[in-house]
């Protein structure tokens, strides 16, 4: 196999995106590694029923680490089968245990099962990043979650909230995919070893008369490997799994990219409320030196999408691998597992350094508030002038008005100018005086109990 360099296509997720801690778990030594490992259980159980003896198993352990991934893609240019080109490379070096390897086995048993280990592997990276990322955002829930902010709905100004309860949000979805992490962790189990089509035909052939079962030895096998097998399966793992796991980072990454989209929009000098940081050497663009782009929320908006055609492909593995098993499968399956953690991996990661650096602009925050939160008081001012004796309607009508007019005003630029306007109008000071209008407009009448619910999700989220 030639050594990659510049000169041919490598993949954004070779050297770009995602940690080398999960390029690792998904790189081909780890997947011979663990070949290797399964094979050794398998020749360590089989020892055990007298089937291997200790010197054959001792060779291969002895050669266990002695692995020439150069050698076995040489011999799969020939054999056109990757699991056959692994066993007779293992053979060459463990010359007296060599014969024994894979003995009873099918590739899938071999494949599948180093397969979910690798996908239990990377599922927990995922969930403690999820889980740091969650801590960072209840710290900027507790620290915000009274300061008060103008709420949008249709991206137009509405009535206030909090930025702790904004937060919250995205808090809260990720929250739910944590929990669909949890449920992914307990549900997905490898194959097992049960032979080419599910039976374990082979092995209870095997072990005829032998002091362990098929059964056991399988449970001896998976032992050694830290994960369950499935009940029941076909030559493959039930593909149903790999949606499952896929449609949890699918939570992960869209709870992600709407706290990104979010701050694009907040970062947009319009709003001018929230920013991600900027380096100081940072360039925001080539031709304006001015800007300063939200660059990192865009790139998860960008790989967040990515993901999430994904789980598409897991869903027809699992309803099109015919039978007890076809080969629809295998070739997409060796890009789309790897590709959506490693994505799901870049994700966390620009979260994690966004969320930690978030910039609330308080002073704008407020400005926008003060521009536009007195229109928030309408509805209470139009109740309020009710109990006193006033027309519903004619009161609705009045505060219609007078919104427009500051609208007109706001839009040219000036101070909202409502508050002057309802002092001045004949019929809200028939029924409301200036004090009384005055603490109808006060923001904290107006946010309900956001900092009490913001403050309950910390707690939640401290108990993880």
């Amino acid at each position: 196999m030639s050594n990659f360099n510049f000169d041919t296509y490598l993949s954004p997720l070779t050297w770009r995106y995602g940690s080398n801690e999960m390029r690792k778990i998904f790189s081909e030594k780890h997947k011979y590694e663990l070949w290797r490992k399964i094979w050794i259980a398998l020749a360590e159980a089989q020892h055990q029923a007298g089937l291997v003896s200790k010197e054959e198993l001792e060779d291969l352990k002895k050669n266990e680490k002695n692995i020439n991934i150069e050698k076995i893609f040489e011999l799969e240019k020939d054999t056109k089968h990757d699991v056959v080109a692994a066993i007779k490379e293992f053979a060459e070096k463990a010359k007296i245990g060599g014969g024994k390897i894979h003995l009873g086995a099918t590739s899938m048993d071999i494949v599948d099962n180093a397969d979910m280990v690798r996908i239990q592997e990377a599922i927990e990276i995922v969930e403690k990043k999820v889980v740091v990322i969650l801590n960072l955002l209840a710290d900027k829930i507790d620290e915000y979650s009274d300061f008060p902010c103008l709420g949008y709905t249709h991206l137009q100004p509405a009535e206030p909230t909090t930025v702790g309860y904004r937060l919250s949000f995205y808090a809260q979805d990720l929250l739910v995919a944590f929990e669909s992490i949890q449920f992914a962790k307990k549900t997905i189990k490898g194959k097992g070893m049960k032979g080419a089509v599910g039976t374990a035909a082979s092995y209870k052939e095997l072990l005829k008369d032998k002091t362990i079962s098929a059964g056991e030895l399988e449970s001896k096998v998976m032992k050694s490997l830290r994960i369950e097998a499935s009940l029941i399966s076909g030559q493959v793992y039930p593909r149903l799994f790999d949606f499952i796991v896929l449609n949890s980072l699918v939570m992960v990454t869209s709870a992600l990219a709407k706290f990104a989209g979010d701050l694009r929009i907040l970062q947009s000098p319009l709003y001018g409320e929230w920013s991600e940081p900027f380096g100081k050497k940072q360039v925001g663009s080539s031709a304006m030196p001015f800007k300063k782009n939200p660059i990192n929320s865009e790139n998860i908006c960008s790989l967040a999408r990515f993901v999430a055609t994904l789980p598409q492909v897991a869903s027809e593995n699992a309803s099109l691998s015919y039978l007890e098993r076809t080969l629809d499968d295998s070739a997409n399956k060796r890009i789309v597992i790897a590709e959506a953690f490693l994505t799901t991996d870049q994700i966390l990661m620009t979260a994690e350094k966004i969320i930690n650096g978030l910039v609330i602009n308080k002073e704008r925050v407020s400005f926008n508030l003060n521009q536009y939160a007195s229109f928030a008081a309408s509805e209470s001012i139009i109740l309020e002038a009710v109990k006193k004796g006033a027309n519903r309607q004619e009161m609705h009508e009045v505060l219609r008005i007078n919104s427009m007019i500051a609208w007109t005003d706001i839009q040219k630029g000036k101070k909202n100018p409502m508050m002057q306007l309802l002092l001045g109008d004949k019929l809200v000071n028939k029924y409301l005086n200036k004090t009384q209008l005055e603490k109808l407009m006060e923001v904290e009448n107006h946010i309900g109990d956001a900092p009490e619910r913001a403050k309950k999700l910390v707690k939640i989220i401290k108990n993880i």
